[in-house]
């Protein structure tokens, strides 16, 4: 009998679990230190890739660590790698007056 009711809860649950226990092989028994582990490494690895990249990974996850990867992000701008007509920003800082300014971000792609 299926504990949940729903095969695809079921599948993702025990996935689930066996990711974790995997964990706590190298961490200990401590399922709440495996899950936050889990989860720093997921968004971590989120937040460094591309939006196209994270979401090429997070169909490979399972549906319950799916949910962990995504928990709390939010979509950034996508940011043009070089000058061109249609996207203009410095990464490189300015002065002004003598004085040395902070880097400035790259603005939004204006391309599509």
């Amino acid at each position: 009998m299926s504990a949940t009711g729903l095969e695809v809860f079921d599948k993702t649950l025990q996935t689930t679990n066996i990711w974790l226990n995997e964990i706590g092989e190298t961490l200990g028994p401590d399922r709440q230190r495996c899950y936050q582990a889990l989860r720093a490494v997921l968004q971590t690895l989120r937040d460094r890739l591309s939006v196209e990249s994270a979401a090429h990974v997070s169909a490979q996850l399972p549906m319950l660590v799916r949910g962990i990867f995504y928990d709390g992000w939010r979509a950034r701008p996508r940011w043009c790698a070089a000058r061109t007509s249609s996207c203009s920003g410095s990464r490189r800082g300015s002065t002004a007056a003598g004085r040395s300014m902070p880097p400035t971000p790259p603005a939004p792609c204006s391309r599509s």
